[in-house]
């Protein structure tokens, strides 16, 4: 059942305290006063013989209060649970009937319900910021009750099920309470006082004490989350029990999905270290792939890439992929570590020196992976950590030529159930972009009809129009454009090219910002592969294409793109 902090109504502290004493009533009570309000809000002729609270609760948001009280039956208050939680079932005092939030599940659910209270409380207190700019002290003073309440219910809510908390936490508690109870009182003063001038004095005190509230609560907050993530490793490292550790490695994974802050904490209390020890035990070979997974999340922050470069993880990593006795998942979600920790958007993957020792088998292993891969996902987080390795060391280049890759990658491109999305075909052509600067590419890339496949991959559209899709393929167009113009260089692929009309697509995504989804990238790949062809192949041009794209400076033609109107082409 719903908190009442979650209703979404605004009323002084008078008409807040008499509703929140429904609860508290008996049923004859409760009609009596349920009919009373509804006869006041009947009709606008009793407005004026109301108190003022009353009024503007009944001028702002009538219809929200009204709905609150039909559901009130239905719904019950975070704090009466909290009591209810700490009953014996019977009048004995048997700590075997303690209400207990005993199984993981629960306590799952509890910080998510946590970390969405404290989202609520973050965000309220960044509008009251704003309110206080404006000077609409009113919103301010309802908004301040607001987090009040939120506070002491996210407060109750965790000590209902957390089994233990240090004195540090009792005493921020108690702190934020204290705290949010000054800033309620501060602001309900504030809205009695007429004399502008007053107010905004005030007005450096109240920030004051805001900014407060947000230390105290960020700091509760750090603790909280410091504090369960102990338990769960605790849980992990010390259990024998396949099922607890299994929910424990759940609940941590959850706890990474929230945001690199809270992959910090884990990493900083030895979350890498924990996962890694599970990732040795043949026993708990069942929960690989779910491990894998939880340690990918928490490796794209720099602390849990220290940590993984400790306890040899690279080392780790290569004896799972290479391992054949493996399920295909547990070898996927091993190649997603490898994609996180070798990403080039970070910055912080130089000290991997252990990978550059472990880099031949982990390719071999990731190429073998995309070969035999039985599904797209397989396939796109295999593809995904080798383009991420060319990116990451050159060798890895030459390591894929003699493992023939290229042809493995062409291949597995004409299967559509495998490569089967934009994200998928924006790893292989980034694979081939990065071996394309080699000189023994070119007549891998004529012998696997890849011409052909790149000559596709100018075409590629969304087809759901999400933003994540339309970048992938914005990708695709740029880095099939790129390996286009670095394979031209060798007059058999050039030639290929110009037989299967690569130059026309080519004008026609530089002359159409449509047609490359107003992507400069992409724009400045094509010119780049155009000019190329053209050099090889100068009969394929038209004077206007030649004189505008081919023969001005660089930049020039870019300009002369970037300012093109639809109805030009």
């Amino acid at each position: 059942m719903k908190s009442f902090c979650y209703r979404k109504w605004i009323v002084d502290r008078d008409v807040q305290m008499l509703l929140s004493s429904f609860l508290a009533a008996d049923c004859d009570l409760w009609r009596r006063i349920h009919k009373g309000i509804n006869m006041a809000f009947k009709g606008e002729d009793h407005l004026d013989s109301l108190p003022l609270p009353v009024q503007r609760m009944h001028l702002i948001q009538v219809d929200s209060v009204q709905r609150w009280m039909e559901d009130l039956k239905l719904m019950t208050d975070c704090e009466c649970m909290c009591i209810l939680q700490s009953k014996p079932i019977s009048a004995e005092k048997d700590e075997q009937n303690e209400l207990i939030l005993s199984s993981q599940y629960s306590t799952s659910d509890n910080l998510q319900l946590l970390l969405k209270r404290a989202w609520i409380i973050s965000t309220e207190l960044t509008k009251i910021a704003q309110k206080l700019e404006k000077n609409r002290w009113q919103r301010v003073h309802s908004m301040t009750v607001r987090v009040n309440c939120h506070v002491r219910s996210m407060i109750n809510e965790y000590n209902a099920f957390t089994r233990s908390s240090s004195e540090e936490m009792n005493q921020l508690e108690k702190l934020l309470i204290d705290k949010c109870s000054e800033f309620t009182a501060f602001t309900e003063r504030c809205i009695q006082i007429e004399d502008e001038q007053m107010l905004r004095s005030m007005k450096s005190c109240i920030n004051e004490t805001l900014t407060t509230v947000a230390q105290y609560f960020g700091q509760l907050i750090e603790l909280v989350l410091t504090h369960e993530a102990q338990n769960l490793l605790r849980q992990i490292e010390s259990s024998d029990s396949v099922y607890i550790t299994e929910s424990a490695i759940n609940s941590l994974f959850s706890l990474t999905q929230e945001g690199t802050h809270l992959c910090r904490i884990i990493a900083k209390e030895g979350g890498v270290v924990a996962l890694f020890k599970i990732c040795r035990q043949d026993y708990f070979r069942c929960l690989y792939p779910q491990t894998l997974r939880t340690l990918a999340s928490i490796c794209c922050v720099e602390e849990g890439m220290h940590q993984l470069e400790k306890v040899d993880g690279i080392l780790c990593l290569a004896d799972i992929l290479t391992d054949n006795t493996h399920s295909e998942a547990t070898h996927a979600e091993a190649a997603a570590v490898i994609a996180q920790i070798t990403s080039p958007h970070l910055t912080f993957t130089q000290h991997l020196s252990s990978f550059l020792e472990n880099m031949e088998e982990i390719v071999t292993a990731l190429v073998k992976l995309c070969q035999e891969a039985s599904s797209g996902e397989v396939f796109l987080l295999a593809s995904a950590a080798l383009a991420n390795i060319t990116f990451f060391d050159t060798m890895a280049c030459e390591m894929l030529l003699q493992l023939n890759a290229m042809k493995i990658l062409l291949a597995a491109c004409s299967d559509k159930h495998i490569v089967d999305t934009p994200y998928s075909r924006d790893q292989v052509v980034t694979i081939l972009a990065n071996m394309s600067v080699l000189d023994q590419c070119a007549s891998e890339i004529i012998q696997g009809n890849g011409v052909q496949l790149l000559m596709e991959m100018l075409f590629e559209r969304s087809s759901s129009g999400n933003s994540a899709e339309v970048a992938a393929c914005e990708r695709v167009q740029q880095k099939s454009a790129v390996t286009l113009a670095r394979l031209s260089r060798d007059p058999e692929v050039a030639d290929a090219a110009v037989k299967l009309s690569c130059i026309p697509r080519l004008i026609k995504l530089c002359r159409s910002p449509t047609e490359r989804n107003n992507s400069d990238s992409v724009l400045v790949a094509c010119l780049a592969a155009l000019r190329r062809l053209a050099v090889m192949s100068p009969e394929g041009l038209e004077d206007s294409d030649f004189q505008q794209l081919v023969k001005p400076r660089l930049v020039d033609s870019f300009l002369l793109c970037t300012n093109m109107e639809e109805s030009f082409v």
